[in-house]
């Protein structure tokens, strides 16, 4: 015998051999024995079941998620059901015994065995010769629904030979275990081999074309059939599943999720990518291809990166593989999809693993670094950083140096509303002691107290407008009170939030006033009877969250969970006023009574209304 442990193990070829050492290592034999002496040799001097136990080994540490008839594909003959299990299944020693069956049989004496192998017949013949002793019913069935790319029905088959589907059943099912018989002898010994060999050279996932090109007379056709010899073959890779355009060992789906679960820590350099993906059984002359094929995966600049469906995961990517900090318009191009600007900016925004570096550059929280906040809440950190006051000149050198803002802007916030000179001339917090103390603005009402304002799980506070004609028109409306002094406003000031289409100011004169968003709601194509929850975040940006009017027939919990901006299903009533005694921020341990309580406190009629209060 001529072949080596690794020439019926196809596992042994992928798994490098420093992994399979440490485990297959044996005194009495040469290194890297497995691939280096024939398999009856290193049985002869060690015992067939040493041999059997080691292989069991290496499954059991390294291939444990493979079935059992991809690490051994012989198995599949002598034992199919056997061989779909995997070594994470049965365990070492169950896995080595069925080993060693394989290999006792495999190293039986020439003189046990029934008929000499035919291997000077070419392989095409070989299987000419198992259909030429059928019938022509027989082979048309054979032809027609065994082996056919577009399977004739049992009814059709029925018909053409005037038999019913049961007889034609029978008939298949005969044909079945003609074949499995034939494999099972002498005669098919070479076919064997050759399909083992196969099973190493697709790996666990090849290109359904490899299995054409593998050997030229793949694609003769044979003779008795008039099918080409390859789609018979592909029958005898059991195992095997085909599904867009590749055949894949052991199920696409567990191989697909296998391969992404490789890359779920972020990007990975091509060439380890296609390194990685060996390590399962992919050949590498095919491992970036099937890389490709795998959804929720995409190579970025030569970067394999985890590709989900989510707007922040891929922004996160393209990030992480420019390592620099990029716009919005940047972000949106390396996506390459059809996302929205707004959209993009809203989710870098809200999103934690983002922070805002510049006035239009955003990079990854983990890299660290100083948060834009806008000219005037950095000038309050300069100030606060100096100790409550600092040269104007001095203010405008370090944010000028670090960020894309003016000279001009700098100063012209420097001496707007909100900053004083001190008697040296410096600038300072308005109403600060030079110790940097301020007392704050107290509104009558906490922002958990105001109507139409919400928590969100991530502890932002937003406030619900619900759309109008005359917010359509452009016409400014009044916020409430303890919602505006959550955003830091105090009677006389205001507040500029930008917005991709615009800036909208929020001003406090008799009453806190928020300018137009008609851009706002022009983005979103809303209507009237829609809601736009709206937020300002510390960078100084209107973030925005919209929803269309309810549907109709929509029940009324789930109308009123819709008001706080709720658009989940819930279990149970009791679930829904869980949730929004959070979002008007009681606690969870918060009654039935205590929720409606607070409802009617802040004046939120509408949710009541909708709870039967």
């Amino acid at each position: 015998m001529n072949l080596s442990l690794s020439d019926i193990a196809p596992p042994l070829r992928w798994t490098a051999p420093g992994q399979i050492a440490p485990i297959a290592e044996e005194p009495q034999l040469p290194e890297a024995w497995w691939q280096a002496i024939p398999l009856d040799r290193a049985c002869a001097i060690v015992g067939t079941q040493v041999v059997a136990g080691r292989l069991a080994d290496l499954s059991v540490a390294f291939w444990g998620h493979l079935v059992l008839g991809d690490i051994l594909p012989l198995l599949r003959f002598s034992d199919p059901a056997e061989a779909e299990r995997t070594p994470e299944t049965l365990g070492k020693d169950v896995v080595q015994k069925l080993f060693g069956g394989v290999l006792d049989r495999l190293l039986e004496p020439a003189a046990a065995v029934a008929a000499p192998v035919q291997q000077d017949k070419p392989l095409p013949e070989l299987v000419d010769a198992l259909f030429a002793a059928l019938d022509e019913r027989q082979r048309a069935i054979a032809r027609d629904r065994l082996y056919a790319a577009d399977r004739a029905t049992l009814d059709e088959l029925a018909q053409r030979f005037s038999v019913t589907r049961e007889r034609i059943r029978q008939i298949e099912r005969d044909l079945r275990d003609h074949v499995e018989l034939w494999l099972a002898g002498p005669e098919a010994a070479a076919l064997v081999a050759h399909v083992t060999w196969l099973r190493g050279r697709l790996g666990s996932a090849a290109p359904a074309d490899d299995l054409t090109a593998a050997v030229p007379w793949h694609r003769a056709e044979l003779r008795t059939l008039g099918i080409p010899a390859w789609r018979f073959v592909r029958t005898l890779l059991t195992g095997y599943e085909q599904t867009d355009g590749w055949l894949i060992a052991g199920g696409a789906d567990d191989l697909r999720e296998k391969t992404r679960q490789l890359f779920a820590d972020g990007p990975h350099p091509l060439a380890e990518a296609v390194t990685m993906v060996t390590q399962l059984g992919v050949r590498e002359d095919v491992a970036e291809r099937w890389i490709l094929a795998v959804p929720q995966l995409r190579v970025l600049d030569g970067h394999v990166v985890p590709w989900p469906r989510s707007i922040n995961d891929k922004a996160e990517a393209v990030l992480a593989v420019s390592g620099k900090p990029m716009s919005p318009e940047e972000i949106q191009e390396r996506i390459g999809e059809d996302y929205s600007l707004v959209g993009i900016r809203n989710q870098l925004t809200a999103d934690d693993r983002f922070l805002r570096l510049d006035r239009n550059k955003y990079g990854l929280t983990r890299w660290g670094g100083d948060q834009y906040l806008g000219i005037r809440e950095m000038i309050v950190r300069e100030i606060e950083r100096a100790g409550g006051e600092a040269p104007v000149s001095t203010i405008v050198a370090n944010l000028t140096s670090r960020y894309d803002v003016s000279e001009s802007s700098v100063r012209a916030y420097s001496g707007g509303p909100g900053f004083e000179r001190s008697q040296r001339g410096w600038i300072r917090v308005a109403g600060t002691s030079p110790s940097g103390e301020a007392g704050a603005y107290q509104p009558r009402k906490d922002v958990s107290e105001t109507r139409r304002s919400f928590r969100s799980r991530d502890g932002r506070w937003w406030h619900r407008v619900d759309v109008n004609a005359e917010h359509l028109r452009g016409s400014g409306s009044p916020l409430p009170t303890g919602f505006a002094a959550h955003l830091g406003m105090a009677p006389g000031g205001s507040l500029t939030a930008s917005t991709p289409s615009g800036d909208v100011v929020i001003s406090w004169h008799n009453q806190p006033t928020m300018g137009s968003i008609r851009n706002v709601l022009a983005d979103f194509k809303a209507s009237e009877g829609d809601h736009v929850f709206l937020t300002v975040s510390d960078g100084g940006e209107l973030l925005t969250r919209y929803l269309p009017a309810a549907p109709p027939g929509m029940p009324a919990l789930n109308r009123a969970l819709y008001l706080i901006g709720y658009t989940a299903p819930v279990n149970s009533e009791l679930e829904g006023l869980r949730l929004i005694g959070a979002r008007v921020g009681l606690p969870e341990t918060a009654t039935r009574e205590e929720v409606l309580a607070r409802l009617r406190e802040r004046g939120d009629r509408d949710i009541l209304g909708f709870l039967g209060r």
